[in-house]
């Protein structure tokens, strides 16, 4: 198995099995229980390597895209349209997008909530979860943009987020003594002038 095929196999396990082939499949989804396997345990870190996999996955588009066009060209079902599949991959550039800034949202309020600086670790996080996409020069083109389309980000990355993001806006209030406002006093009005001193007489 090659470099990227072991990495994505990673990913993969959490998948349903492929639907056969007179079916149609349904959208991949990832199990909410079961951990990627070498995935940081740790929230913070764990969403940050989910930010590095799924920029990753986005930044391949451009270089997957003309040959995950020739195999949908080449392997078309019998009724079905080359456009309609190919704007199935435009909506995840989407929905990923929307993805990636919920990870980031979640990533700054645990860094703003950490009473230490954390950001190096979660940049050593996300550059881990990035490394799955890493290949070797003997993965061709057809195999690597076949392991893109079938890649599926883990469900748990988001959940892990949300919780994540919530929890930390408690605990940077907590830091802060969430303490009430107490309203500004209003400016004491200014005194009048005092009246000039009387000249004495014969002055």
């Amino acid at each position: 198995m090659t470099p990227l095929a072991i990495a994505l196999a990673l990913f993969a396990q959490d998948a349903p099995a492929a639907a056969p082939a007179t079916e149609a499949a349904p959208p991949a989804t990832a199990s909410e229980d079961r951990w990627p396997t070498g995935a940081p345990r740790e929230d913070y870190q764990f969403v940050a390597w989910c930010y590095g996999a799924l920029r990753g996955y986005l930044d391949m588009h451009d270089e997957v895209i003309p040959e995950v066009t020739r195999i949908e060209k080449q392997f078309r079902k019998p009724g079905t349209k080359l456009e309609d599949d190919m704007k199935v991959y435009a909506d995840m550039q989407k929905d990923g997008r929307a993805k990636l800034k919920l990870f980031q949202s979640a990533l700054t309020a645990a860094e703003k909530a950490s009473v230490r600086p954390i950001n190096t670790v979660g940049a050593e996080a996300v550059k881990q979860g990035r490394s799955v996409w890493n290949a070797g020069p003997e993965v061709t083109k057809a195999r690597k943009a076949q392991e893109w389309m079938s890649w599926a980000l883990p469900a748990k990355c988001e959940t892990t987020a949300s919780a994540l993001e919530q929890r930390s806006l408690l605990a940077a209030a907590t830091l802060r003594g969430a303490e009430p406002e107490v309203p500004a006093a209003d400016p004491a009005p200014a005194e009048p002038p005092a009246p000039p001193a009387e000249t004495p007489p014969g002055v």
